[in-house]
């Protein structure tokens, strides 16, 4: 039975740490693993970082850009490298690669999803190996327009295509409690739960490694999406690509994350991980149990305050009094018309506004329920917003 893979390999495998040089062997063997995959029934989508780092080599810089409009410019420049690199590899193999670059915002527009979604599986059934990026020359930092990290994009990646798997390829054979460079005690994670995911913390150690700020923490905010978007996520060693193969064939490396249930349609799946919430809305506690236990749609009367700025259609959190993001949905109404209706009936509605309108703020066919992994990644929305 043929399987769904998203592999994601960052720029400290994809480099020499001593000379900032792409490492050509171990992108050789990820390459011929990806390439046996795809040409024996798996259908396999690789996301790959280092455009920045091979455009500073290519330009000879000493240090990478922290301006955003120059980091881009090197970005440009990096890519057709990288890209060209990856084919000459994969030609030696008869491997068609396809370059695709994505924005946050293509996956943020419903239209635009279904389209990334369509090109995937036209790719597939071409037998073409899609090698995934951000689109760095274009995205933008305001209105977390970003990804942010490509541990982020692999698993929006992996959402967007029903992975089976997704494999975070780094600098470190598994998962740790801390960082062992640091920590002589850090205990090895072999395996995580749904449950232990969503109350996972590790310490971060060395920028300079996976283990640095954000390192892990990436990456554990990845495997909550992916696993929530039911994929089964892999933390693993990076110059060792055979282990992709080794544990698909049942060994025990490296930190494997069990997925959820998946979400039961695409729409859902869509509301839950690729939109980011521009506002929340804060319900009484009747509102939460119609929600969380009776399935029901969200009410004008349930709602007790709004938070942020955003237009009719946009996604925005639900949260109980305390803050608690336990959905995301998308709204009928802009924040200005819910602070005029929050807390009346719905058939005083038209009285208020001035227009027939929905019934519900939000109803419950565009509403995600937040599970325990999913909460946590809701958080960092809120947090963020």
């Amino acid at each position: 039975m043929s399987r769904t893979l998203v592999v994601k390999i960052g720029t400290s495998s994809l480099t020499q740490a001593a000379s900032g040089q792409l490492a050509l062997a171990t992108i050789a063997s990820l390459v011929e693993v990806l390439a046996h995959l795809q040409q024996t029934g798996d259908r396999v989508v690789l996301v790959s970082s280092g455009a920045v780092g091979v455009g500073c080599g290519r330009l000879r810089l000493s240090e990478r850009p922290r301006q955003l409009a120059r980091k881009q410019a090197i970005a440009a420049v990096g890519q057709g490298r990288l890209m060209r690199v990856y084919d000459d590899l994969c030609s030696h193999l008869n491997q068609p690669i396809a370059q695709v670059l994505l924005a946050r915002r293509d996956l943020m527009q419903r239209s635009s999803y279904v389209n990334a979604y369509n090109t995937f599986q036209e790719l597939f059934a071409l037998g073409v190996l899609p090698i995934v990026n951000e689109n760095d020359t274009v995205a933008v930092e305001e209105l977390q327009l970003k990804f942010g990290d490509n541990d982020t994009l692999s698993a929006l990646v992996a959402s967007l295509v029903e992975a089976d798997w997704l494999f975070l390829l780094t600098d470190v054979d598994r998962l740790y409690s801390a960082d062992p460079h640091l920590f002589p005690d850090a205990q090895p994670i072999a395996h995580v739960s749904p449950t232990e995911l969503a109350n996972l913390q590790v310490k971060a150690g060395r920028s300079s490694s996976a283990w640095g700020t954000g390192g892990m923490a990436t990456k554990l905010s990845a495997a909550r999406i992916a696993t929530s978007a039911g994929t089964r996520v892999v933390i693993t060693q990076g110059n060792q690509p055979q282990n992709i193969l080794r544990i698909l064939a049942g060994e025990p490396l490296g930190t494997q994350f069990e997925p959820q249930p998946r979400p039961e349609t695409a729409r859902k799946r869509w509301i839950a991980h690729s939109l980011v919430a521009t506002g929340k809305l804060l319900l009484d506690a009747g509102a939460v149990q119609a929600i969380q236990q009776g399935g029901k749609s969200l009410l004008a009367a349930g709602i007790a305050a709004v938070e942020g700025e955003f237009a009719a259609t946009e996604a925005v959190l639900l949260c109980d009094r305390q803050g608690q993001a336990i959905a995301r949905g998308l709204v009928n109404y802009s924040s200005h018309e819910i602070r005029q209706i929050q807390g009346q009936r719905s058939e005083r509605i038209p009285e208020i506004l001035g227009y027939v309108g929905a019934e519900t703020v939000v109803h419950r066919d565009n509403l995600v329920l937040a599970d325990a992994p999913m909460a946590s990644s809701l958080a960092l929305d809120a947090d963020q917003g």
